[in-house]
C-alpha cells in the first residue's frame, strides 16, 4: 500500500525498504542501537511482519515495523525518524498507515516505549504493565 500526506509518502512495499537506512537510524536509538544490519536483516525475513517506509521527495525519512499474525495480534515496535524530519508530524503518520493498514486495523496492538507516550496515547494505546523475558546473550539485539 502507499499513502501520501503533504510532502512524506508511506509505503508497505518489503522491495522499497532501505535497509541500511533502516540499519543506521535504529543504532541511533536506546532500544536497537547494538543492533547488527544482519539481524536487522534477519527480522524482515524471519518476522511475520509489515514495515512501513516513510519517505520525503524520494529519501528515506522514517521507519515503522509491526510484527503481527495479522489477525488477533500486532506488535508495533522500531518507530523512528531521521533526525531532519522530526517534530514535522512523520510519526504521527506512520503510525496512522499503520492503525489504517487492513491487515492490522483488527489486531489488538501493543509497543513498548519509554519517552513517546504523547505519540501512542492520543490514538488509543494505553500504559499497562507489561513482562518482559530477556535471553541472557553477547549483545543486545
Amino acid at each position: 500500500m502507499r499513502w501520501t500526506q503533504a510532502e512524506y509518502v508511506v509505503t508497505d512495499d518489503p522491495s522499497e525498504m532501505d535497509v541500511d537506512f533502516i540499519h543506521a537510524l535504529l543504532r541511533t536509538t536506546y532500544w536497537a542501537e547494538h543492533r547488527s544490519r544482519e539481524v536487522v536483516e534477519a527480522s524482515f525475513r524471519s518476522s511475520a511482519s509489515i514495515p512501513f517506509m516513510g519517505r520525503c521527495s524520494g529519501k528515506p525519512a522514517g521507519f515503522a515495523r509491526v510484527v503481527t499474525d495479522r489477525c488477533t495480534f500486532a506488535w508495533v515496535c522500531d518507530v523512528v525518524v531521521h533526525p531532519e524530519h522530526r517534530g514535522k508530524g512523520l510519526a504521527k503518520f506512520l503510525m496512522s498507515c499503520v492503525m489504517a493498514h487492513p491487515d492490522l486495523k483488527q489486531t489488538k496492538m501493543c509497543l513498548a516505549t519509554r519517552d513517546a507516550h504523547k505519540l501512542y496515547e492520543p490514538i488509543g494505546f494505553v500504559r499497562r504493565e507489561m513482562m518482559w523475558r530477556v535471553p541472557a546473550m553477547e549483545g543486545n539485539r
